[in-house]
């Protein structure tokens, strides 16, 4: 009976427990490949520098704190220092505090100031929601010290009338990198009295920004800190991050200063079961026959029924907006199944929203009024969902920096936690339930961002001159490649030199030239076709894959079906609907070779990183159905070709090579096509990328190597940094490609090694066995 189970220090249920009951039911226990637990850590306390304000730790004191954690006082007083430092400690660590501490305090004497606005200070999120939520946590803590903190939002939700006020009289302005990138910098004369003033800038949740968008910040960054020094400051830099690897030089490169780190973590941390668990085969054959796991989607539904049940408190998180929306889904019609009153304390959670249903959904969860809440990513960052007892991770969310900042979303309250990991039918999460060392027993990965990709400075430079003319001496704030693209700019008539310097010569804005979130267009709009409603936005780059004709499309739970994409006008309309089924993309890869930086000889084969142009087009889309993800069929597609310029590792291997691996002519293509395809599920391993940010493709003679050769290449323009990862880390990343292939337990390859979600060939050729073969001849 309930009452007789191990309850935890809180009165509820000990991790262990709950991992329990989940694992009572038919076949469940053997689900369950590993179990992690994490014992309670004891925390260890410090003062704050003598140099805080009395009054701020008398306002820390009301809020319940009576001394800080020793990381907390260490950040403070770095910041007092005037040394810009990162804090980078487990979730729930009080990472808040320790740079609130410091800036409340630098406020607080700069109200003193003769015109009472002597120092301000700047927050970025990278979420709309985590800077709302942050706003919530300052206005609640500097509530004792009167007028002297003034914190206001600034970002695209809000209201034209407020932003006049925030400019002239915030004291603490709260926003994220886009709306810097489009509002504050372009208009910086307006806000000359807030830069001029600027004391410290914080970076919230800084190991967000990798990849294409983190190349994109850390140039945003560059152009801040021009400004604040032409107006006469030189802010200090306070980021927070999850645990990362080498957070000092991840943190340097993303804001161009040195920055010290701190990541000792003195706080107390309640006991955390982390269980993997592999959702079984089931009687189904997928493409060419290959046995269909049961998706991540209705295990992570059926485990969030269980737990709502039981009155835990749980995030689900998925790996896609529509995966959010269907676990939802799911798990109120069972509940309605066991008590009427259960659906309405579910609910879903993603990007695409509009601004009043994010907010009310996060209250409701603040609050308790939600039980079980189906997420993307969107939730992962720091909004305050203290309380919470599980999470569930549909899927590897593609590093482990992330698995650990969902998995602490759970026991924020200090109370014990259970987090489970639910692998998707794919080949990494397939190696890690099996692997569990590599989860434990390694250190998260280092952010991988790149600010000199020229499709990244490009535009920011453009920017730059329009907020004021560059002068030689700006550029080596860009980067080394700044002074030869500057040349090429002026070339193309978007700059022109006068004696000033570089000068802006368009009349359209130039900070409109780029997206920083790497999308590539503007979003397409979503429009319910017979009300003219807008239901949210999608991606430009995933629109072809996302909204085409036929596509099914889910949004606060509801279905809906797309009757037209209008790319032109950049609008899907959609009907509503309840097909029994979801669909999938299809598209055709080709690359050819631009340049060759780097190569490496492996015996007679040839491992090269460089410069490649992918051409790509969305041909078809399968309709699977629900639950089971069983083919229905196909639906040809006519969409546009897209072209990419990026940046690619591949490999080459010789005739005779492959003759001695006793791999046949016919044999080749499925070798190399498997090989590709299992080496894009476990790059993520290795670099801070998901499988979803890189592609690849496979070819038995490449036109431009002449050789058998595998690609594969970098989702973004100019490049994001994972391809070079890989081929710097190539020998253990393929090492571990091999060994997933070979151990799968399957006989032909399946969706858990050499299958890809995303194959435009339908998975067709694939040969499993030869495919492990090349790949020992390749390593050896």
């Amino acid at each position: 009976m309930a009452h007789d189970l191990p309850q935890s220090a809180h009165g509820r249920p000990s991790p262990r427990v709950l991992l329990e009951r989940l694992a009572t039911g038919a076949g469940r226990a053997a689900r369950i490949t590993h179990t992690e637990h994490l014992p309670a850590r004891v925390g260890r306390h410090a003062d704050w520098p003598d140099q805080i304000r009395n009054e701020v730790i008398e306002a820390v004191r009301t809020a319940g704190i009576e001394r800080p954690w020793e990381h907390q006082a260490r950040v403070a007083s770095h910041a007092i220092g005037n040394e810009s430092v990162v804090v980078a400690t487990g979730t729930a660590s009080g990472k808040s505090l320790a740079y609130q501490v410091p800036v409340l305090s630098a406020l607080l004497d700069g109200s003193q100031a003769p015109n009472g606005r002597g120092a301000t200070a700047l927050y970025l999120a990278p979420t709309k929601a985590l800077a709302a939520d942050q706003r919530r946590a300052v206005a609640s803590l500097a509530a004792p010290l009167g007028t002297a903190v003034r914190a206001a939002v600034y970002d695209g939700d809000t209201p034209v009338e407020e932003r006049e006020w925030v400019r002239q009289y915030a004291t603490y302005v709260l926003t994220n990198p886009d709306m810097l990138h489009l509002g504050i910098l372009p208009g910086h004369a307006r806000w000359s009295s807030f830069l001029r003033a600027l004391r410290y800038v914080v970076i919230d949740e800084c190991h967000t920004y990798r990849g294409v968008f983190g190349s994109h910040v850390a140039q945003v960054l560059r152009r801040l800190r021009r400004l604040c020094a032409r107006y006469g400051s030189d802010p200090v830099f306070l980021l927070a991050s999850a645990t990362a690897s080498d957070p000092a030089e991840a943190a340097g490169r993303l804001t161009g200063v040195p920055v010290v780190e701190v990541t000792d973590d003195a706080s107390p941390r309640g006991e955390l079961a982390f269980a993997l668990w592999e959702p079984p085969l089931t009687e189904l054959s997928g493409e060419r026959g290959a046995p269909v796991r049961r998706t991540a989607v209705a295990e992570a539904a059926d485990l969030l029924t269980d737990l709502v049940v039981q009155g835990t408190r749980t995030v689900a998180f998925v790996r896609s907006r529509r995966g959010a929306e269907l676990v939802s889904v799911i798990a109120k019609e069972r509940l309605a199944e066991i008590d009427a009153s259960l659906p309405r304390r579910v609910g879903a959670y993603r990007g695409g929203y509009l601004p009043e249903e994010r907010r009310a959904i996060e209250r409701d969860l603040h609050d308790g009024r939600l039980l079980g809440l189906a997420s993307t990513t969107a939730l992962e960052l720091g909004v305050d969902v203290s309380g919470l007892d599980a999470v569930l991770l549909a899927g590897y969310p593609g590093t482990r920096a992330s698995l650990w900042q969902q998995a602490g979303r759970a026991g924020r309250a200090g109370q014990g936690a259970l987090a489970v990991l639910i692998a998707r039918d794919d080949p990494l999460d397939t190696y890690l339930v099996h692997h569990p060392e590599a989860l434990f027993q390694r250190p998260v990965e280092s952010t991988v961002l790149d600010p000199d990709n020229p499709y990244v400075l490009a535009p920011h430079l453009c920017a730059a001159a329009a907020e004021l003319p560059l002068g030689e001496a700006d550029l080596k704030l860009f980067g080394p490649e700044a002074a030869g693209l500057v040349g090429q700019l002026e070339q193309r008539g978007l700059l022109r030199r006068r004696a000033g310097g570089w000068y802006w010569t368009r009349r359209e804005r130039a900070a409109d030239l780029t997206d920083i979130r790497g999308g590539g267009g503007r979003p397409v709009r979503v429009v319910e076709a017979g009300t003219g409603r807008l239901l949210g936005t999608v991606d430009a780059s995933a629109a072809h894959a996302t909204v085409h004709e036929g596509a099914v499309h889910l949004h606060q739970g509801r279905t809906y079906l797309v009757r037209q994409l209008d790319l032109e006008d950049a609008v899907a309309l959609v009907e509503a609907a309840e097909p029994s089924y979801s669909t999938m993309a299809r598209d055709t890869v080709s690359v050819s070779v631009l340049d060759v930086d780097q190569e490496e000889a492996w015996g007679d084969a040839r491992l090269c990183f460089g410069s490649v142009e992918v051409t790509n087009q969305v041909v078809s889309y399968l309709r699977r159905r629900l639950i089971t993800g069983e083919v229905l069929g196909e639906t040809k597609l006519d969409l546009p070709p897209r072209t990419l310029r990026t940046r690619a590792v591949w490999w080459t291997m010789t005739d005779a090579q492959l003759d001695a691996a006793s791999i046949h002519p016919e044999e080749l293509p499925g070798a190399l096509h498997a090989a590709e395809h299992a080496s894009i599920g476990l790059l993520p391993l290795f670099a801070t990328c998901d499988r979803w940010d890189i592609g690849g493709v496979s070819i038995a003679l490449h036109p431009d190597t002449g050789l058998p050769t595998v690609f594969v290449y970098d989702g973004h323009p100019g490049g994001a940094g994972f391809a070079e990862r890989a081929f710097h880390t190539a020998r253990a990343w393929l090492t571990a490609t091999r060994e997933a292939i070979a151990s799968c337990e399957c006989d032909f390859g399946c969706p858990s090694c050499v299958q890809s979600p995303k194959c435009g060939n339908g998975n067709d050729p694939l040969d499993k066995a030869a495919a492990v073969r090349v790949l020992n001849a390749l390593l050896a």
